[in-house]
């Protein structure tokens, strides 16, 4: 399954508006990690659809976002339920752990 692109805005209408159960993927176009942790959360997505959404944002098209949420480094990924911050996974994620931070957050 293929992760939405999302942008600031629609991040912000998401987590905070609509209260959305989520997993928001931090990611760079050059980011050779990056190249291989999408791919492992998209597998686990379709473990998942109907149950919460899936979302990648590049850093490089909303620098102030990344910024604002204190983050270094990419990818990163960020859990959210209820307009509230659950967590984060970050750098070389295997696809366990991804769906261990989900059973939690579910």
């Amino acid at each position: 399954m293929k992760l939405k692109i999302i942008n600031a805005e629609l991040f912000n209408k998401a987590i905070y508006d609509d209260h959305e159960a989520c997993v928001v993927a931090f990611t760079r176009h050059d980011c050779h990690v990056c190249k291989e942790v999408v791919p492992r959360l998209e597998e686990v997505a379709e473990k998942y659809q109907g149950k919460l959404s899936f979302y990648a944002m590049n850093v490089e098209h909303d620098k102030a976002l990344f910024k604002s949420l204190s983050l270094k480094g990419v990818p990163q990924l960020l859990f959210f339920k209820d307009g509230e911050f659950y967590g984060k996974l970050a750098g070389d994620v295997e696809e366990e752990d991804m769906a261990e931070k989900i059973e939690e957050l579910l």
